[in-house]
């Protein structure tokens, strides 16, 4: 069938009612030349059917006035050709209503160009669906205004693909407003180029979602810069992840604020790296929570700088781990405050080389706490201090030491300690010192020591002590040795006793002085024993005793002298008797004399007894006088033996007696 439009003029086409137009064919609308279509009305382009418009020529399209265009039915613009589509100018394109494209579909739009798209209005780029958003290539929206694509509703901006988020340029991501930031998924966001995260406007940042943070990767969360860093809410902090904090540059992890700090979970704390630690500054330091300090490596709290370690809070010290602790470098632990020095853990502090010890100054010594802290130090920290940081420490600290610390003190260390000191040592610590430790005392350190110190001294030690140190010992000192103790004193030590410190001893401890230590004393000290103590030795010592100690005795002495021990002394050592010693002898002393020893005394020294000692004389010792003896009896003392006596003398003995002793 043929068309009469070749031949209608303008005017004719444009007096066509609009149910004419709208009972035209596609042969009919094929026809039409650019002239009859510009010659249409508004209420004419709005008849044309959505079924026959297709057919319409390029040519004819491009000829639509703007009126005319946007006055085509919604249907019959989803009904264009793409080739249609592309013939539209962009000043039809600009005209179209915000109803017409949203008609369009997305093979339709797929055919615009960038200058085509660009024709469009805000208005009408808000009106796009998502799927006609998700179906813009990525030329397309990279070739966006920003005008254009921040005027994009949210759900099309969701519905741009990764593809297309990818392509979005840096002036673009600039442009989308804080609400179209906000609604990224997780993986938009993660489709985000370094270029495009880096020209995120902090507002906009801080829009992404946690999840999105979360999900962004090591080299996107690298791109931020410290501003965008410090621009991220606590949430978003919180949900970065350990390998996206990791990646973070010292610049960009010092963009975060001091409450940012504070939100770090303990896992996020123990994922900084050491270069982070290191560049942190010291407001953040400090904003870290105690469990996130306690969360930090070690070579990380190795790395802090001495202004950071002073900036640390005491409560934060507190919480650092051992392995922290010991982590501390010399110089940083010479930075400590006493303070925070005090909260150590002792498990740490206990694992620190001796050079780390040696750090301390004496000040920092002197902070220690009693117990833990000196009372867990090891053996060779110990033995580390220099005598200037020991004397640092008080009478508290060195009574905590226990009995294996103070074994490690060097002779050096001993010698250089304060008195106060060494009456602090606890009594098993005295007792577990070596006997070179003892012997390093001086006079002045003895004579410090408790009696309760004294006498937790064991027998080796005190067997040690040089004859200063021993006498550096108070009489009540003295008096506090045990009788084991007493028994350990060498012949030296004995010889070389202060008469003071030897008229302490007890009764107890003198009897159990070694006989070679009595033979030793002087007659000074021999005199200067009380008559209890001279009562008190035994029968061994008194043997011991030599003739000119015996000559010293006086005579209240030589009377408490045992029996049995006078009468085993050698005829030498009874010879040493004066006569006034002879007269001051008891009668059981002199029944005890044997008949050898009578028989050694001088005519001079017999007759010093008197009466009562002749009177005791036992038959054996009467018969063991020798003639000369006999003769030289005074006729009183013949007078007073026994008749026993008497009747046990010899032919000889009786025949030397004179006629007055007779008599």
């Amino acid at each position: 069938m043929s068309t009469y439009i070749p031949v209608y003029s303008t005017a004719v086409i444009a007096g066509l009612s609009t149910s004419a137009i709208a009972a035209f064919t596609t042969e009919d609308f094929a026809a039409f030349n650019t002239a009859q279509i510009v010659a249409l009305t508004t209420a004419q382009a709005a008849a044309i059917p959505s079924n026959t418009i297709s057919a319409i020529g390029t040519a004819q399209i491009a000829a639509f006035e703007t009126a005319d265009l946007r006055a085509l039915k919604t249907a019959s613009v989803s009904a264009l050709t793409t080739q249609q589509i592309d013939a539209l100018t962009t000043l039809q394109l600009s005209a179209l209503t915000t109803a017409q494209v949203i008609a369009l579909s997305t093979t339709q739009l797929s055919v615009l160009g960038t200058a085509d798209l660009n024709a469009f209005g805000t208005a009408q780029f808000a009106a796009l669906t998502s799927t006609q958003v998700a179906g813009l290539s990525t030329i397309q929206i990279a070739g966006l205004e920003t005008d254009d694509i921040s005027a994009l509703g949210t759900a099309a901006i969701r519905a741009l693909t990764t593809e297309s988020i990818a392509a979005i340029t840096t002036s673009q991501i600039a442009a989308l407003t804080t609400t179209q930031v906000g609604t990224l998924s997780t993986a938009q966001a993660a489709a985000l180029t370094t270029a495009q995260m880096a020209a995120l406007e902090t507002a906009d940042l801080r829009a992404l979602s946690t999840a999105a943070i979360r999900n962004l990767g090591t080299d996107q969360i690298s791109a931020l810069s410290s501003d965008q860093m410090g621009a991220l809410t606590t949430a978003q902090v919180a949900a970065i992840s350990t390998a996206q904090l990791a990646a973070l540059g010292t610049a960009s992890l010092n963009g975060l604020g001091t409450a940012q700090f504070a939100a770090l979970s303990t896992a996020q704390a123990a994922a900084l790296t050491t270069a982070q630690i290191a560049g942190l500054e010291t407001a953040d330091l400090v904003a870290l929570s105690t469990a996130n300090i306690r969360s930090l490596p070690t070579a990380g709290i190795a790395a802090l700088s001495t202004a950071e370690v002073v900036a640390l809070t005491t409560a934060q010290m507190s919480a650092l781990s051992s392995d922290q602790v010991t982590a501390l470098t010399t110089t940083q632990i010479a930075a400590l405050e006493t303070a925070d020095l005090r909260v150590l853990t002792t498990a740490g502090i206990s694992a620190w080389s001796t050079a780390q010890i040696a750090a301390l100054s004496s000040s920092q010594m002197a902070a220690l706490t009693a117990t833990p802290q000196v009372s867990t130090l090891n053996t060779a920290q110990i033995a580390s201090l220099t005598t200037v940081d020991l004397n640092a420490l008080d009478t508290a600290q060195f009574a905590a030491l226990t009995s294996a610390q103070a074994a490690a003190l060097t002779t050096v260390q001993m010698a250089a300690l304060e008195t106060a000191d060494v009456r602090a040592l606890s009594t098993a610590a005295v007792r577990n010192l070596g006997t070179d430790q003892i012997s390093a005392l001086s006079s002045d350190q003895m004579g410090a020591l408790t009696t309760a110190q004294v006498v937790a001294i064991s027998t080796a030690q005190l067997a040690a002590l040089g004859t200063a140190s021993l006498n550096g010992l108070g009489t009540a000192q003295f008096a506090a040795l045990s009788t084991a103790q007493a028994a350990a004193l060498t012949t030296a030590q004995i010889a070389g006793l202060e008469t003071a410190d030897l008229v302490a001893l007890s009764t107890a401890n003198i009897r159990s002085l070694p006989t070679a230590g009595i033979a030793a004393l002087s007659t000074a000290e021999v005199v200067a024993l009380t008559t209890a103590q001279v009562a008190a030795l035994s029968s061994d010592q008194v043997t011991a005793l030599t003739s000119t100690q015996i000559a010293a005795l006086e005579t209240a002495d030589l009377r408490a002298l045992i029996t049995a021990g006078v009468a085993a002394w050698s005829t030498a050592q009874v010879a040493a008797l004066s006569s006034s010693q002879m007269a001051a002898l008891s009668t059981a002393q002199v029944v005890a004399l044997n008949t050898a020893q009578i028989a050694s005394l001088t005519t001079v020294d017999l007759n010093a007894l008197d009466t009562a000692q002749f009177a005791v004389l036992t038959s054996a010792q009467a018969a063991a006088l020798t003639t000369v003896q006999m003769a030289a009896l005074e006729t009183a003392d013949v007078r007073a033996l026994s008749t026993a006596a008497v009747r046990n003398l010899s032919t000889d003995q009786i025949s030397a007696l004179s006629s007055d002793q007779m008599g």
